[in-house]
Parts: structure tokens; sequence; C-alpha cells
């Protein structure tokens, strides 16, 4: 079957997030994975069908609505936060490319002319173009990588698994626990038994 690809920890991020340029496409990417991964690793569908209107200032940052998800088709929607640098990051991409509605993550023509919605493919593309820039097998990576990243950061970190699903939305635990898992497994005291 299909090779899952590989999680982006928090590790392969900021190597991600150093390969973006300091032109418009660069702040573009560099708030689209901040906000992608920060925000519970938003699968690329979402992230590509992001709108500034679902967008709710608050105390250090955003309160993004996801009006629908993959396992919510009836559309009853919940919030999630983008706080501190990813919303610092998702503010300078939309002042530098002047969206105040509509598609936040726009594609960006070869002379840096800002156009209509990305789409999830394009989400997919960016991922992997910024894997290969920080020196990473960009056919290991795709915009998924973001997702189980988060999951599996989540788990090294110690987050509650019932606060770390919910920021995610999964509702089985299954997938969800084979990233957490990895991640909390470092963590385990009989990992450094040989020292």
């Amino acid at each position: 079957g299909p090779k899952k690809k590989q999680a982006a920890t928090l590790d392969v991020l900021e190597a991600m997030l150093a390969a973006c340029g300091d032109d418009v496409q660069g702040i573009r990417d560099r708030a689209l994975l901040l906000f992608a991964f920060a925000s519970g690793g938003r699968r690329r569908s979402e992230v590509a069908e992001a709108l500034v209107e679902n967008l709710t200032v608050v105390p250090g940052g955003f309160l993004y609505h996801i009006p629908w998800s993959k396992t919510d088709q009836e559309g009853v929607g919940r919030e999630v936060p983008v706080l501190g640098r990813a919303a610092k990051t998702l503010e300078t991409w939309l002042q530098a490319a002047c969206i105040d509605a509509g598609p936040i993550f726009r594609a960006i023509s070869p002379a840096g002319d800002i156009k209509g919605r990305l789409s999830a493919r394009g989400v997919n593309r960016i991922v992997k173009r910024l894997a290969a820039k920080a020196d990473f097998d960009p056919a290991k990576f795709g915009a998924h990588s973001l997702r189980s990243g988060f999951v599996t950061e989540a788990g090294r970190r110690g987050v509650p698994r019932n606060e770390a699903m919910a920021m995610t939305g999964h509702r089985s635990g299954t997938v969800f626990d084979k990233y957490f898992q990895a991640g909390s497994v470092l963590r385990s005291s009989a990992a450094n038994i040989a020292e």
C-alpha cells in the first residue's frame, strides 16, 4: 500500500521555516506551515479552504472557526486557537498580501502577484518544496506530515491525549494513537535503560 508520510515534528518544522525566503512567497509559506501545524495539524483541504471571515481576534492571536471537516460532514463546526508565533506570521501574511476577506492562503505568480485561493494540492506542493529546501527527502513529506507531526510532538511533550485530540478533531483514537504513542515513547524512563 501507499507509504505514510513522515511526521514533521517541531525540529523538522523549524528547518522548513528556516528554508522560507523573505519575499511574499516566503511570508505566505511561513504562515501556512505555522497555521497548519499550530492549530492542531489541519488537513490540507482545511488549510486551502480557510477564510478570513472565520478568524476572530483574541488576546494572543486568533480563534479559527472550522466550519466543517472530514469528521464533521454535517458542518457543526468548532474553534481552534492560532496563537503566538503562528498568529504573528499569519497577521504578517494577511497584511503583506492585503487580504481582509476571502481565502487566507492564495496562489502567488512567479512575478509575486497574489492570485486566487490556493488548492489543497498546492498546499501539499508547498510542504514538499520546503522539505526539499530544508534538505529532507520530499518524497517522504506532504501536507499530512504537519498533522502527524503535531500529534507526535504532542506525545513527546506529554500533552494530555484528550487535549491534543480536541485540537486535531480526531474522533477515533486509532490513527491518532499511532503518532501520539510514537512521540510519547521517547519520554519513557525505560528508553535510556542501557545508559
